[in-house]
């Protein structure tokens, strides 16, 4: 009689241990956390000045930036064994193959969660200088500081499960990489860019009612992983013009989707396909 596979815990402990036996991932999550913090206190120093200066809002200037940390970091877990050719002695420890990739996605959650954790606490240390200067302190029960804190988090989370499912999907961190990259970065870009196609720059239009061209682009990008993170971490800010608001609740959904459904097609891919 063939012997049970191990358990999924076991399987857990496993990419648990490796993850965090590679010294990348110490470099990621340290440079992330320093990086929010130093620019976050770069920010809230540049505007200590204002006489509106509010110390809090620092923190939605540089916390959603912290995604692309975690991003690199799914894209690792997901593609680091297929570049290495490791894989072959994990699979052949685990045959059934998908409780693989689903341990890896529950460490890389994790790993994202806890470099979410530190990343608001060395940006809420970085706005207390220029808090202190105004002889301030700064109120984190304001309302949409919760909710920004816990959207970027949420946020995080998701980049770092969609950087690892691409990585699964594409199986080299280079091509894995570059996908991520276009769809974090260049496609809100591109949309901005065609979202002012077309309109006269000194025209003044109604929030309520844009060109109509606007409101298709800024549609598109309010689904988008980069359009629902805006929202995740800018709760209570309002959606873009012409486009539908989601909410915290429906742009958590999108972000979802677009998690789940790579990481979907890598797993019946991982199932069904023989592995190179």
């Amino acid at each position: 009689m063939r012997a049970p596979g191990p358990s999924f815990p076991r399987v857990v402990h496993a990419e648990w241990t490796k993850l965090l036996g590679l010294r990348s991932t110490h470099v990621v999550v340290v440079a992330t956390v320093g990086l929010v913090g130093f620019l976050t206190h770069l920010s809230s120093s540049a505007s200590a000045g204002d006489p509106g200066f509010v110390p809090t809002r620092g923190l939605a200037d540089v916390l959603p930036l912290a995604f692309l940390g975690v991003l690199v970091l799914g894209v690792v877990v997901g593609a680091g064994e297929h570049s290495t050719g490791t894989f072959r002695s994990t699979f052949a420890a685990v045959p059934q193959r998908i409780p693989v990739l689903l341990a890896q996605a529950v460490v890389t959650a994790a790993v994202a969660l806890w470099t979410g954790v530190l990343s608001v606490a060395a940006a809420v240390l970085g706005i207390l200088p220029a808090a202190a200067s105004r002889e301030m302190t700064p109120d984190l029960a304001t309302a949409g500081v919760p909710g920004l804190l816990l959207g970027s988090g949420g946020f995080l989370v998701g980049a770092g499960l969609l950087g690892l499912a691409f990585g699964a999907l594409l199986r080299r961190p280079v091509p894995a990489l570059v996908a991520a990259v276009v769809l974090f970065l260049v496609a809100p870009v591109v949309l901005s860019i065609a979202a002012d196609t077309g309109d006269d720059p000194v025209a003044v239009h109604d929030p309520e009612d844009p060109p109509a061209a606007t409101a298709v682009v800024n549609t598109v990008e309010s689904f988008t992983p980069v359009g629902a993170g805006a929202v995740l971490t800018n709760p209570g800010g309002g959606g873009l013009d012409g486009a539908p608001d989601l909410g915290a609740a429906g742009s958590a959904l999108v972000l979802g989707c677009w998690v789940a459904v790579p990481l979907t097609v890598a797993a019946v891919r991982l199932r069904r396909r023989d592995l190179v």
